[in-house]
């Protein structure tokens, strides 16, 4: 029991080299809600636009796939009337 203890202790100790300590970690958090509260004011102007700038580029294609339906059923037509 005394080894799988020492195996469990010892497999674990190299999983702390990878966090950080906890006084670390709080300047990180604050750095990137900081970071968040400044590119908040630039994305609130942006994301309006992005989503005008998709639905038009969404309505062009669709506005192709009508065309391309149209003139699908302009040939088949015209094949129908040229037999």
């Amino acid at each position: 029991m005394l080894q799988l203890f020492f195996a469990v202790a010892f497999s674990a100790v190299p999983l702390t080299l990878y966090l950080p300590p906890l006084r670390s970690l709080n300047l990180f958090v604050e750095t990137i809600e900081m970071f968040l509260r400044e590119t908040s004011v630039y994305t609130g102007r942006v994301y309006p636009r992005l989503r005008l700038a998709c639905s038009r580029v969404m309505a062009s294609f669709t506005g192709v796939r009508r065309l391309l339906r149209l003139a699908i059923w302009v040939g088949v037509l015209a094949s129908l009337l040229i037999r």
